[in-house]
């Protein structure tokens, strides 16, 4: 019998029914992907594919505690099926108690659809970006420019069933658009990222019309040395470090003392103000356009995930309200540890600045002869310091100078060293908030909506010789 032959639900009902655990929690994750690659203004390659997983998670109960026993495959055949239930089982009865055990959720209502056959994305889903693309190569093979890049759209329905009777669905669409223009001789290089739902929203016209203004700003090259700099930082770019600061506001290690949000002689910060600006950091599954798991779906435990939590209800959330720090990531087991209230991670990220200027806009308003930076991205981003979340990284793609409200040219790319949260507290501006593709995590985060910021002294700590 085929991986195919049985509906996703009916998988998660049989696992359950071969379980002799004392608890058990599965999870099935039906995707499907459709893609388009292109390199010098002409299509490459295409495909769709599609696949299952299955997670299977068996609780065992002993005089000491709660284990847990956590195994997945992919592919998964209903022969598969017994072996792979007994698996998780023999792992938890190997194990020693679970840290975060705790009951399994109940209460949570049924998704009504949980019995329908899961969604499924195709080519379909670029009938009208493909023409738009080609429109675009052409316009730019007029204009000397290449063109590179990939649009990816995901589909994956997740079935989550356990021993306590949660029967909960959800369908995550999930669409990457990356576009690279080059000059012919490839001495200059602009980028831009979209993240859509369906490809209904993104123009690739409009976006390599922006990328030719940028090689054209580029065309005058000025050195610049290391430094503290005026910089613009574009959304994309404060999505990139704020994901990280999200991924780094654990309740528990904070209450621990290891981490930023720390308090000095214990306890955590929350309730201090971290910004005099009004900004507001939030998740929200229902956010428009950001729509993301309204339950926790977690295949494993660690940080602040448990596999205990699956189908617990993912409520909004304020991270940061009106520059004031209000939570910290938790699972129920983290919360019982620091009294802290239980609050899941969320499957996006909202910076509100309450402002509607555009990027252009605060360029334009960047009224001094002084070097202002306007970035285009950053990548390369790694953690050097946790204990106040100093990030090291690159520039990429474009750094402008900006002077009396006008990109000037084209300066040379930088290793940068600085805290999200010690640039919250340093911005003096923030833009309108608006859908963007954070470049460096896009493979694991893409469903976020940032300000651009102004920062009067970014740490540029080195020159980096990338393009």
């Amino acid at each position: 019998m085929s991986a195919r032959s049985n509906k996703p639900h009916e998988i998660v009902e049989r696992a359950l029914e071969l379980s002799r655990a004392d608890g058990c929690v599965v999870i099935a994750d039906e995707r499907s992907t459709a893609n388009l690659r292109w390199a010098g203004n002409a299509l490459t390659t295409n495909g769709v594919t599609r696949g299952r997983s299955l997670t299977v998670v068996a609780t065992v109960d002993g005089k000491e505690g709660t284990a847990s026993g956590v195994v997945s495959r992919a592919a998964v055949t209903a022969e598969d099926l017994e072996p792979l239930v007994r698996a998780a089982e023999a792992a938890a009865r190997g194990a020693g108690p679970a840290e975060d055990a705790q009951p399994l959720v109940t209460g949570v209502p049924e998704s009504p659809d949980f019995a329908d056959a899961p969604a499924e994305t195709s080519s379909a889903v670029f009938t009208d970006f493909a023409p738009a693309l080609g429109e675009a190569f052409a316009r730019a093979r007029a204009g000397g420019r290449e063109l590179y890049g990939f649009a990816n759209h995901e589909l994956v329905s997740t079935y989550v069933g356990t021993s306590t009777g949660l029967r909960l669905r959800h369908d995550q669409p999930t669409g990457t658009l990356e576009l690279n223009a080059k000059s012919p001789d490839r001495t200059r290089s602009a980028w831009a990222g979209r993240s859509t739902r369906d490809f209904k929203d993104v123009d690739p016209g409009a976006l390599d019309a922006e990328l030719a203004v940028r090689l054209g700003w580029a065309e005058r090259r000025i050195e610049l040395p290391a430094g503290r700099y005026e910089t613009l930082l574009p959304p994309t770019a404060v999505a990139d470090l704020l994901i990280y600061q999200l991924w780094s506001a654990s309740g528990r290690d904070a209450t621990e003392g290891r981490t930023v949000f720390s308090k000095p002689g214990g306890g955590t910060r929350v309730g201090e103000r971290l910004t005099d600006l009004p900004l507001t950091l939030r998740t929200d599954p229902n956010e428009p356009g950001l729509e993301s798991a309204p339950f926790v779906v977690a295949h494993s435990s660690g940080g602040d995930q448990s596999v205990f939590d699956n189908g617990l209800p993912v409520a909004a959330t304020e991270w940061v309200s009106g520059g004031e720090l209000k939570h910290l990531t938790t699972t129920r087991h983290s919360a019982g540890l620091t009294g802290l209230p239980v609050a899941p991670a969320g499957g996006n990220l909202i910076l509100d600045g309450g402002q509607d200027r555009s990027l252009e806009e605060m360029v334009a308003a960047t009224d001094h002869s002084g070097p202002c930076l306007l970035l285009t991205c950053l990548w390369y981003i790694r953690e050097v310091d946790p204990a106040t979340l100093l990030l090291t990284g690159l520039t990429r793609d474009g750094v402008y100078l900006v002077e009396n409200g006008q990109v000037t040219g084209q300066v040379n790319n930088f290793r940068f060293n600085e805290s999200p949260v010690d640039l919250l507290g340093r911005a003096t501006e923030a833009g309108r908030t608006e859908k963007t593709l954070p470049r460096e995590w896009s493979d694991w985060f893409t469903r976020a909506a940032m300000p651009a910021l102004r920062v009067p002294d970014f740490n540029m700590s080195s020159v980096s010789q990338g393009v």
